[in-house]
């Protein structure tokens, strides 16, 4: 028999790799012989750069770059196997993590230190960068970024502006004459499932900015000065982003990214899917095995069980995809509706806090997987 096991990451409790390792060692108490093939995955959020380099065995790597609040962050980006595609997620440059409720304000938060990764990438000479745009803490449309890697943003002094989104409000000229030239030659392919537009009611400010810190007057004003900054990167580069699916993620990092660099929009499990070899491997499956921390009615808009399913599905239609979650919410039988995931399996054993729900989650994960093989095994005789 043949099992792939494919999960993404258990927040707070597994990697995507441990919790792969986690149900093959359930299954193995009922199937010890059958062939176990592994592959930790991601979609463009938290633990896509581990989750690459646990798939492709390739090395993770180091670098202090300028946090959100202008102090110095540790801050790490992966290199795949193939030697010359990088990943990147802006979080650990630019993330939430980094500001408090006291110091959380996208008036003054900054995306430097993302650009700075990318350069950090670019030393190693990568050729196609992998970027996973969520849980930043910035709402600058991406313009830290951009001065990160020579653009010149200048007031009407023609002097450069501050960092932060308040900052654009004095931004009268946009000068791409001093970007690295390295990056001529460097593709992106921007991972993220946001469609939201970079300003208005749907855009990075008013969705996004109150997570962030951001007051009703501070959304008012960044939105305000992403309209200008939109409306300057149109007359300077003649790219309309304003109201572009996608520009307004990582508040607004996607419009930079798209505005600055030679950048693409792609759902983050399909870059997965691509560079771990998931369909490849799934080839004669006779089960997947997936999951995550939590499975709901969303996980379908990108999500990696569901993409997980729909891609073995396309390579081995007759293998039954499983699932399994630490918690299971409301509309998951639209997932069963669509051919894709067959079955699904909370693995929290008993009533438990948060805590110890993380604490026991790789003995439960564990027995949940077994519990599943023991009824696999009882279908099959």
């Amino acid at each position: 028999m043949k099992f792939v096991i494919a999960p993404d990451s258990f927040k707070g409790g597994l990697t995507a790799k441990e919790a792969a390792k986690v149900i093959a060692r359930g299954l193995k108490r009922v199937f010890p012989e059958a062939d176990y093939i592994l592959v930790p995955m991601a979609d463009g959020g938290e633990g896509t750069v581990q989750s690459l380099v646990d798939a492709t065995k390739g090395q993770l790597i180091t670098e202090t770059v300028t946090g959100p609040l202008g102090q110095p962050v540790a801050a790490r980006f992966g290199l795949l196997g193939n030697g010359t595609t990088g990943v990147v997620e802006m979080a650990q440059a630019s993330g939430l993590q980094f500001v408090t409720a006291k110091t959380a304000n996208p008036l003054k938060t900054t995306t430097y230190g993302t650009g700075e990764l990318i350069l950090k990438a670019l030393d190693h000479d990568v050729t196609h960068l992998i970027l996973g745009i969520g849980g930043s803490a910035t709402n600058d449309g991406g313009a830290g970024m951009a001065q990160a890697l020579g653009v010149r943003l200048l007031d009407r002094h023609n002097r450069a502006i501050g960092f932060g989104g308040g900052a654009l409000s004095q931004l009268t000229r946009i000068d791409t004459s001093h970007m690295d030239p390295r990056l001529r030659q460097l593709k992106i392919s921007i991972a993220s499932d946001v469609t939201n537009p970079l300003v208005g009611k749907n855009g990075a400010s008013t969705v996004f900015g109150p997570q962030k810190g951001a007051t009703a007057e501070m959304v008012k004003t960044l939105d305000e000065n992403l309209i200008h900054y939109a409306a300057l990167i149109k007359q300077a580069l003649g790219k309309d982003l304003a109201n572009y699916p996608g520009a307004g993620a990582a508040g607004g990092l996607g419009a930079g990214l798209l505005a600055f660099t030679n950048a693409k929009m792609t759902k983050g499990i399909d870059l997965v899917i691509q560079y771990s070899g998931l369909k490849q491997k799934a080839r004669h499956a006779d089960f997947v095995f997936t999951g995550e921390g939590g499975i709901d009615f969303q996980t379908k808009f990108g999500k990696t069980p569901y993409g997980v399913a729909l891609a073995t599905k396309a390579v081995s239609p007759g293998a039954p995809v499983i699932a399994i979650a630490g918690n299971i919410g409301r509309g998951v039988e639209s997932l069963y509706s669509e051919n894709a995931i067959d079955a699904i399996f909370s693995s929290v054993a008993g009533a438990k806090t948060l805590s110890q729900a993380l604490q026991s989650a790789p003995s439960d994960i564990a027995q949940t997987a077994e519990n599943i093989g023991r009824l696999i095994a009882a279908t099959r005789n």
